[in-house]
């Protein structure tokens, strides 16, 4: 490694994980998420059902040239590139800000801020959900470096106390694309506020390049504002039914803090807790407040878990976190710790390979096709393109599917097919769509990983629905799941199985 910098060593590592990312991107179909926000895309609006338009608006101009889905996910790994070069920037700042603060101390003891830098790439390299929004575009993708950029503004505000109108200008457009990336980026906003009531001067709040940055935020998320309000509200409602969750359940809060750990690496925790040992010192108040970025939304996830949570939602908080893990890290190798540091690297680096080789391989071979979970990435591609066939041979009104989740890949891959979800539940197909008419004749897609009982005999089903095909799916020899195609007529009503 002496050959190279730490800073090229850094732009090497993360060259090589792109390299895989796409690799992988190229070679496996949509998530359930991918083909939902790519749907956006096909069917621009102001804002969505269940999240913010940026994740849609910024797939447009791919989506509106190419299916493809290796073409399309370009855009999560340049914003995860683009991540990773704010990780080392914003390292590098509170590199710079801990020893202007502390030269008395730390100037003799504290790595280089390459050094430092490099570390911290290694941290989020060697985590596997931060891998995962390489190659998948979720709005956590978007807001990871909208985050970081904040981070580097109230850096930029902790060593001047002071910002320029233009300084000011750039925060609000941050604030602004976070509000519309995602709703949790009110607690970035929150995160940036603390570390502006952490300085001792608070004149700020009589400046009028604050109140341009205000304005210039709810200018940018006027288009969510005015959806919701055209459409009662509903995103909103939405969200605060699904962040509460179902029971609080202690079981649920204990094992999302173990998934926590899992996805994200121990690197992140044992670099941490030696920043916070070693590097705090005078600054602490200010270092504390900026802590927060990751801390905030953090602590609000895991508090709400206890009534179920995603592990893939505090993604743009350990992206904030990774700054000060690298500092750590590059603290304990710098006092010889260098054996742990190591282990612990090449055991996550290890558990991306196997994942990435597991998804490569369809998973593993089960006795239940439905215990697969990799099964969910193979055969929507060519089961949406049949479905669309059939759907055209029938002269059928549309496809339908009983759960959401599977209607997101069969409107993708059977575009511009119609696809209705029969169920009881309000969401973004309701929106584009609309409700199935009462006597529609539709072909029923019956996935064998989400199996459903066929939806006839009530007052609110189908009055029959007969088989027409099937279709297996195989990967390297191995039946990785089946579809069912049936032809369903005369709908009796707006509601069907939950």
């Amino acid at each position: 490694m002496r050959q190279q910098s730490p800073s090229s060593w850094a732009a090497i590592c993360v060259f090589i994980a792109a390299v895989v990312h796409l690799a992988l991107g190229f070679s496996i179909e949509f998530s359930v998420d991918e083909a939902h926000y790519a749907l956006y895309a096909q069917h621009l609006a102001w804002s969505y059902f269940d999240h913010p338009p940026l994740v849609g608006w910024i797939q447009w101009p791919l989506v509106a040239l190419t299916s493809s889905e290796g073409i399309i996910r370009l855009i999560p790994e340049l914003l995860w590139i683009l991540s990773c070069y704010l990780v080392y920037q914003v390292t590098v700042q509170v590199h710079h800000f801990i020893r202007g603060r502390n030269a008395g101390y730390l100037t003799s003891v504290l790595p280089s801020e390459n050094l430092c830098g490099l570390l911290a790439i290694l941290v989020v390299v060697a985590a596997p959900m931060l891998n995962i929004l390489a190659i998948g575009l979720l709005p956590d993708t978007l807001l990871a470096p909208l985050s970081l950029g904040l981070m580097l503004m109230a850096l930029r505000w902790l060593s001047k106390d002071q910002f320029s109108i233009s300084d000011w200008i750039i925060t609000g457009i941050l604030l602004g694309l976070a509000g519309l990336s995602k709703y949790t980026a009110a607690f970035t906003a929150l995160a940036l506020l603390f570390v502006f009531l952490s300085t001792p001067r608070k004149s700020w709040v009589t400046k009028v390049g604050f109140w341009l940055a205000v304005m210039i935020a709810l200018v940018l998320i006027t288009p969510v504002l005015y959806w919701n309000w055209a459409n009662d509200w509903i995103s909103f409602k939405y969200q605060l039914a699904h962040g509460s969750g179902g029971q609080w359940l202690w079981r649920r809060l204990g094992a999302y803090i173990g998934i926590q750990i899992l996805v994200f690496g121990p690197l992140f925790i044992f670099g941490s807790f030696i920043f916070l040992k070693d590097c705090m010192h005078a600054t602490k108040i200010s270092l504390l407040a900026l802590f927060g970025f990751f801390l905030i939304p953090f602590v609000i996830f895991v508090s709400l878990s206890g009534g179920g949570g995603l592990p893939h939602w505090t993604s743009p908080a350990w992206f904030c976190l990774a700054p000060f893990a690298g500092i750590g890290l590059a603290k304990a190798w710098a006092t010889q710790h260098r054996q742990w540091i190591r282990i612990l690297f090449f055991v996550q680096i290890a558990l991306c390979c196997i994942g990435f080789a597991y998804v490569l391989s369809g998973g593993m071979n089960s006795a239940s096709i439905k215990s697969n979970p990799i099964a969910d990435l193979y055969g929507w591609k060519v089961a949406g393109q049949k479905a669309a066939e059939l759907t055209k041979a029938t002269k059928a009104d549309g496809i339908a599917v009983q759960n959401w989740t599977l209607g997101s890949r069969a409107a993708w891959y059977a575009s511009p097919t119609p696809v209705f979800v029969l169920d009881q539940r309000q969401d973004q197909f309701d929106l584009w769509f609309g409700d199935l008419p009462k006597g529609a004749k539709v072909l029923l897609i019956n996935w064998s990983g989400m199996p459903h009982p066929m939806p006839v005999g009530n007052k609110s089903a189908f009055e029959a629905c007969e088989p027409l095909d099937s279709l297996e799916i195989e990967r390297f020899g191995r039946v990785l799941s089946k579809f069912d195609f049936s032809l369903c007529s005369n709908w009796q009503g707006s509601s069907g199985t939950e």
